[in-house]
């Protein structure tokens, strides 16, 4: 008998779905948001040019033992990737600026696949470490925003 298949997956062109939002607060420390606290943040989805980072991954240590030549490993430490957003800047100041500034705590929430219920979303809890301008020749001036990642969350339902 053959392996159950898995579901086919409904594919999407992620910048049309995607929402990214600031929440002031996550009460819960499984940094499971509630849709007040969802309600209560900032949708910062369409002024996003770029976005790196936020990708988790884990370590691996190396078993070794003296009765095999194989080397086994065993997952070690969970690490987020340095983590950054980069917005428009907007002529006249009235941009990313206005919601987040250096040393600011707070959460940032990726909702993949957009803000409906029981889909998931990943909940970052972050320092602003920096708001950084990005100014060129050749394209609309950019302000990146770099997140240092205090804790995180990965496939926490969004609540209706």
């Amino acid at each position: 008998m053959p392996a159950t298949q898995m579901a086919l997956a409904t594919r999407y062109f992620e910048p049309s779905v995607t929402k990214i939002d600031w929440l002031p607060t996550v009460a819960s420390s499984t940094l499971v948001a509630t849709r007040g606290e969802i309600n209560a943040g900032t949708d910062l989805s369409r002024d996003v040019a770029g976005i790196a980072g936020f990708g988790v991954s884990s370590a691996q240590i190396a078993t070794p033992d003296l009765g095999a030549r194989f080397v086994s490993q065993i997952p070690g430490r969970i690490n987020v990737d340095d983590s950054s957003i980069t917005f428009y800047a907007s002529l006249d100041g009235l941009d990313v600026r206005s919601v987040l500034q250096r040393d600011l705590n707070g959460y940032v929430a990726i909702m993949d696949g957009g803000d409906v219920a029981t889909r998931f979303m990943d909940v970052f809890k972050v320092t602003v470490s920096s708001v950084g301008k990005v100014r060129d020749m050749e394209d609309a001036p950019r302000l990146t925003v770099a997140f240092t990642i205090r804790n995180f969350a990965e496939n926490v339902v969004i609540p209706a």
